[in-house]
């Protein structure tokens, strides 16, 4: 037997259906809207109620994790860039460090020098030499055509010692290709440790590429002890600068 069906019936019920299952979709939508909302709401909250010391704390966390310089560095340990110790300067002696920081301890160990090729920026996690004249050479991965080398320190606001006297000042930078090494003069600039990162553009960029990086450093901000370097990136490209 055939069962009749009313089409004029079936339509608005297939319709009224349909609403309703658009209902239950944008009720769920809206609930987890509010919750985020909710979740917002806490947070700002929580921001109103935090201290201008504990602002403050927050801004200098989020500049030392924090990267401002958008380019590619090719002195990254994790790519396989590597300290050439033979053209580097020693670490600084671990017991002399010791009697002469043990008022403040900075740090447990003489950190070494490929410490400069990781991004962790954090007080007293940093490469030591003796006085204020050394050096450092690191090997690329990969030889690059140079563009400009970046230096970074740590702010005077989390210094354990309470200043910036042990960062480096006046430094030279060299292309180093060849061997023996051949030093190609890309140059001379000056560090200031207020600004933490600064981006130095090289002032000879000869259309060459290099396999290592030297920095030379010929002063530091007035510790007649030890200077400390925290971390060097190198910046440029594969390509021939006409190739970009």
């Amino acid at each position: 037997m055939e069962v009749w069906q009313d089409d004029s019936i079936n339509s608005p019920l297939q319709s009224l259906r349909m609403y309703q299952e658009k209902v239950r979709h944008h009720t769920g939508e809206i609930q987890d809207l509010r919750g985020n909302i909710t979740q917002l709401i806490a947070k700002l909250q929580l921001m109103e109620a935090m201290s201008d010391e504990q602002k403050m704390a927050q801004k200098i966390m989020k500049m030392i994790q924090g990267d401002y310089i958008e380019k590619p560095d090719f002195a990254l340990k994790s790519i396989g860039a590597s300290i050439d110790f033979e053209q580097t300067s020693s670490t600084y002696n671990y017991n002399k460090a010791r009697s002469c920081w043990n008022w403040i301890r900075l740090w447990n160990y003489a950190q070494p020098p490929d410490v400069i090729l990781e991004p962790n920026v954090t007080p007293g996690n940093c490469w030591a030499f003796s006085g204020d004249r050394g050096q450092v050479t690191i090997r690329m991965a990969q030889k690059v055509y140079l563009s400009n080398v970046t230096l970074q320190h740590i702010p005077k606001t989390i210094s354990l010692s309470g200043n910036l006297d042990t960062a480096p000042k006046d430094f030279v930078i060299y292309g180093m290709e060849g061997s023996p090494k051949e030093e190609v003069f890309l140059g001379a600039f000056q560090f200031q440790p207020e600004n933490i990162i600064q981006m130095f553009p090289l002032q000879n960029q000869p259309v060459r590429a290099f396999g290592a990086v030297k920095v030379k450093i010929s002063s530091n901000w007035g510790n007649p002890h030890f200077t400390c370097l925290y971390r060097v990136r190198v910046h440029g490209s594969v390509t021939p600068p006409s190739q970009l």
